[in-house]
């Protein structure tokens, strides 16, 4: 399967407006947004547990980093509250889950092969100021991406054009992006060295970013 697996064109998706689709998990519904392979994939969705459901245990042979977007996602190394950026690397291994229901955007087989760096963080913790009305906390940064959460002010604009590509999602307001406004949920991805340019609107907005990854996008490495 691929969706979306032309990292030379700018994508936007109003994740929202798309429907679930059941996962081969009972309970465990997902939005896809990109993909690269059928159930072992190089893949970015969107996942929502219902309340009590869970994944049978597995390792992550290609990594998986996610956000916890509301509820609390669980597994045996502890609770992530909504807010939290999670990154188990290749070779890790969990059995997930959530007690009361949770969703989540994911990232799977996006590593470098030999990442071992495994971590946690709240996002919104130690945010930094960037410029006037624009503050970020850098979540992650090597030689393949940057990762970052941004907040923008009222009105207040994020500039930049990454040689790597850019991707974002929107976790709360508005901002817009050429002529489209990004509310809520809305999923961006801008191909190598295509200029971002992010204005809130009055609401403000904050968003997670990944840069400089694309040219790294490929089918899982699988038998």
């Amino acid at each position: 399967m691929e969706l979306n697996a032309d990292f030379t064109q700018r994508v936007l998706i109003h994740s929202e407006d798309i429907p679930w689709k059941a996962s081969p998990m009972p309970g465990v519904d997902r939005r896809m947004l990109d993909r690269i392979g059928d159930e072992v994939a190089r893949a970015t969705s969107i996942v929502r547990y219902a309340p009590g459901s869970r994944f049978s245990a597995h390792t992550h042979t290609g990594g998986e980093e996610f956000i916890v977007l509301d509820g609390v996602f669980q597994d045996e190394h502890g609770d992530y509250p909504a807010g939290t950026y999670v990154r188990n690397p290749p070779t890790t291994s969990h059995t997930p889950g959530a007690e009361q229901g949770c969703t989540i955007f994911v990232k799977l087989w996006q590593f470098d092969p030999e990442d071992r760096t495994q971590f946690r963080k709240e996002m919104n913790a130690d945010l930094t100021m960037i410029d006037d009305g624009v503050s970020g906390h850098v979540l992650h940064e090597d030689a393949r991406e940057k990762v970052r959460f941004i907040t923008l002010g009222p009105d207040a604009s994020f500039v930049e054009t990454q040689q790597g590509g850019t991707e974002l999602l929107m976790l709360s307001g508005a901002a817009t992006q050429e002529e489209d406004t990004l509310g809520k949920g809305a999923w961006l991805r801008l191909p190598e060295n295509a200029p971002l340019h992010m204005t809130a609107t009055d609401q403000g907005a904050s968003f997670w970013i990944k840069t400089g990854h694309l040219p790294f996008a490929r089918a899982p490495l699988v038998p």
